[in-house]
């Protein structure tokens, strides 16, 4: 089917197919195209997008694909009701065991490079917003709760735990309005390339792809955070040594200004992984999803002692300058290091 619309839409003739990772990539003239679901995307999207990319590629990145026009010059094309667009790259390499840390700052490097107006992917500036709205939104779920009977045991932990997330969530956001107002950002806080939620599996696991449909334009400290946090709540008790190694890497490249690291830290005490879990809830309808969200949350709770001492030791563990750049953190975390 996919292969009848490049030909039909694409002018391109494809002689086969192979499977990268998650990826079905169709083979055709020495490239590797493919064929992407752009349903919540429009026209403009595709093309900031296509404008991203290309000038990662002109400063040297082999690994981003290319947007392909169709015959009529359009990025977003419709084929059995579906809104589709098709990327291609000429080469794949295989992952191995490639310093990810460089590689992030690299790209983080190239893309605050871009020398045109970012709107529709921004994100930049916007964390206390989307934070604020979040909270609120969860605020009045748990107030309607309040003076009920739980329906369940999810119920019964969330109603008792919130007012404690409640309270970190204040933190993080107070956290982030005290850097914006106190400190100054310098050039490396410059926007950039940055992903949805970059995670160790963002560009592939077995094949290096780097896909242009998990870019925003934001500060650099979101792939930093989201990364460490993934790789935290992976294992937290062998996280360290590769959390440690990661950020020597990027600060090898890329060393972090007082703004970021501030910015960083914000993100990372801001508790995604409880909005998530309690979102996710309120909103599937498969039991069996409950279920395995109840257990999620139980665990969330067990571990909060735990989160708050990987707090109150993040700066100390990641080698930031703490004196240098006079980086404290919340008091009440100091007595659980």
């Amino acid at each position: 089917m996919l292969q009848t619309m490049l030909e039909k839409e694409y002018g391109i003739k494809v002689d086969g197919s192979i499977q990268l990772d998650s990826y079905e990539a169709l083979r055709g003239n020495g490239w590797l195209y493919f064929p992407a679901t752009a349903e919540h995307y429009q026209e403009e999207d595709l093309i900031e997008l296509g404008k991203i990319a290309e000038h990662l590629r002109n400063f040297g990145d082999r690994h981003v694909p290319v947007f392909v026009p169709t015959k009529e010059g359009k990025y977003l094309t419709t084929w059995e009701n579906k809104n589709y667009c098709v990327l291609a790259s000429r080469q794949t390499e295989r992952r191995n065991s490639m310093k990810l840390g460089r590689k992030l700052a690299k790209f983080h490097e190239r893309g605050r490079r871009i020398p045109f107006l970012i709107e529709r992917s921004k994100r930049i500036g916007q964390w206390k917003e989307l934070w604020v709205k979040r909270l609120e939104q969860m605020e009045k779920v748990w107030n309607g709760l309040l003076f009920q009977t739980p329906e369940d045991e999810f119920e019964r932990m969330f109603v008792e735990s919130f007012p404690y997330y409640l309270g970190l969530t204040e933190n993080a956001i107070q956290f982030l309005v005290d850097t914006e107002i106190d400190d100054d950002p310098t050039e490396v806080d410059n926007g950039t390339v940055c992903h949805e939620r970059f995670s160790k599996k963002s560009w592939g696991q077995e094949f290096l792809l780097k896909n242009p449909f998990d870019w925003v334009f934001d500060h650099r400290s979101r792939d930093l955070a989201e990364w460490t946090r993934e790789r935290y709540f992976y294992n937290i008790q062998t996280y360290e040594p590769e959390v440690k190694r990661f950020f020597e890497e990027y600060q090898s490249i890329a060393p972090l200004s007082s703004f970021s690291w501030k910015l960083l830290y914000a993100r990372i005490m801001f508790p995604l992984h409880y909005f998530e879990c309690v979102e996710q809830y309120y909103l599937t309808r498969s039991e069996q999803n409950k279920k395995l969200l109840e257990e999620q949350l139980m665990k969330i709770l067990r571990q909060s002692k735990e989160y708050e001492r990987f707090l109150g030791n993040f700066f100390y563990l990641v080698g930031a300058p703490v004196k240098k750049f006079n980086l404290s953190i919340p008091e009440w975390l100091y007595t659980v290091r």
